[in-house]
């Protein structure tokens, strides 16, 4: 079972449900996957982050598969996602905001892990992120997608700020519970401008709004 201060866990598995509905919403809408193929793809969302990080980590079997609740909750969102897949448009902002909620808690909890298993800042950090989209890109891999991660909006750039406060706090000897909500609300903050306003991170000025011309092969 986890270890983690009520509050954080309380996130994290609200996150791990929220990946798991999202996940296997991609399988839905973008490959027309059966419920094998939707469950599956939303189980890797809300659980591929946290396996890939403990790999890393040396930390086996992986925390998601030690505790039942957090591959329960996955599954039950793909499911969910499959059964109301023709409804679910309806609750997109809900879903959208969940899925913030998970992306912010799993920055902070990688990172915290990354620290107690202890990395440097910078690798902590690293984990961080990678806890927070690494499922995400699996799941676009598979699909054969480009991952949301590299193409779409401030996603990865709230879990690097999420992370890199957790570490700070924690280097300076302030980290606790409050100094972690504190980062995780920051992380979901602005995801959620982001959102709101359309933004996006810098792109190359010569390519920036156009697509990449064709190469002739000379």
């Amino acid at each position: 079972m986890s270890s983690e201060p009520p509050p954080l866990l309380a996130l994290d598995l609200t996150g791990t449900f929220a990946f798991g509905l999202n996940g296997a919403l991609t399988a839905v809408r973008a490959a027309r996957l059966d419920v094998v193929g939707v469950i599956v793809l939303g189980m890797m969302t809300a659980l591929g982050g946290g396996v890939l990080r403990d790999v890393l980590l040396d930390s086996l079997p992986p925390a998601t598969l030690r505790d039942w609740r957090y591959y329960t909750l996955a599954a039950a969102g793909g499911l969910i996602a499959f059964g109301l897949s023709k409804h679910l448009h309806r609750l997109e902002t809900p879903i959208t905001i969940l899925d913030a909620v998970g992306l912010s808690a799993f920055a902070v909890i990688g990172a915290g892990k990354a620290l107690d298993f202890g990395l440097a800042p910078a690798p902590a950090i690293l984990l961080g992120v990678l806890t927070a989209v690494g499922g995400g890109t699996l799941r676009d891999t598979l699909v054969r997608r480009i991952p949301s991660v590299l193409s779409s909006g401030l996603y990865a750039v709230p879990a690097l700020v999420g992370a890199a406060l957790t570490v700070l706090t924690v280097r300076t000897g302030i980290y606790g519970l409050p100094a972690a909500l504190g980062a995780a609300v920051t992380c979901f903050l602005i995801r959620m401008l982001g959102l709101h306003f359309s933004l996006n991170a810098p792109e190359p000025p010569e390519t920036s709004g156009r697509p990449e011309p064709p190469h002739d092969g000379t």
